[in-house]
């Protein structure tokens, strides 16, 4: 494989979206259930994707998308009357998440041979500051926001592949999730499935698969794709 970049799904591969957004609904909001919360909002994320994709909303970043969802679950579990100033405080749970524990050496050791880049839903600013928080040590912050596609679409995968200056089969895209990966690969890039079955959580009833029998590598960690590598 000429792999010359990486670029990585960020929320559930690189970090722990529902721990994080877990301990700020419970510092934020009192009696609710903060990881069954945390799983209803991530749940309403791909359905607020698709109405972009469908042309029921316009353009719209994941701040916005997140805010709208999480307005309808407050009322939902009971708490209607949540203040403005926490609910945009819940929205920024979303920007600070935790790296999983292998992803900040896997990602330096690649970064040594490669190029590295997210390539995620969330909008520029979020991915920064996510960065800045986990000390993700990207070379550049890629995301759906600057091709106005969310992925899935072929322009999020093929708009990397061109702001990197690359062909798609020099661009590897490493995901804990097959969808994406399926649709980075029907582009014409190489693909890592990166297993994370903490996820959902230790108790969750519906896991993850152990790999993508049709990725290049399937591995458990960003370090171990690094062996797997030579990086």
């Amino acid at each position: 494989m000429n792999i010359r970049a990486l670029v990585f799904d960020v929320f559930g591969t690189v970090v722990d979206w529902r721990s994080g957004v877990a301990r700020d609904i419970r510092r934020l909001v009192s009696d609710v259930d903060a990881e069954a919360f945390a799983d209803a909002w991530r749940s309403q994320y791909l359905p607020s994707l698709d109405r972009v994709r469908r042309g029921e909303l316009p353009w719209t970043n994941l701040d916005e998308l997140h805010r709208a969802s999480l307005d309808e679950l407050l009322a939902e579990y009971g708490v209607p009357d949540t203040p403005e100033g926490v609910r945009a405080e819940l929205v920024l749970a979303w920007h600070r998440l935790d790296p999983w524990p292998d992803s900040v050496p896997g990602l330096e050791r690649l970064k040594k041979r490669f190029v590295i880049a997210s390539l995620s839903n969330g909008h520029v600013a979020l991915l920064v500051n996510m960065a800045k928080h986990a000390g993700l040590p990207w070379d550049t912050v890629l995301s759906a926001e600057l091709f106005g596609h969310y992925k899935g679409d072929p322009e999020a995968y093929l708009g990397a592949a061109r702001l990197l200056g690359l062909q798609p089969e020099q661009v590897m895209m490493a995901a804990a999730h097959v969808d994406d990966l399926a649709a980075a690969r029907a582009c014409g890039l190489r693909t890592a499935y990166v297993h994370r079955p903490q996820e959902y959580g230790s108790k969750a009833v519906l896991r993850p698969p152990s790999n993508d029998p049709k990725a290049d590598v399937s591995v458990a960690s960003l370090t171990e794709l690094a062996d797997h590598l030579t990086a």
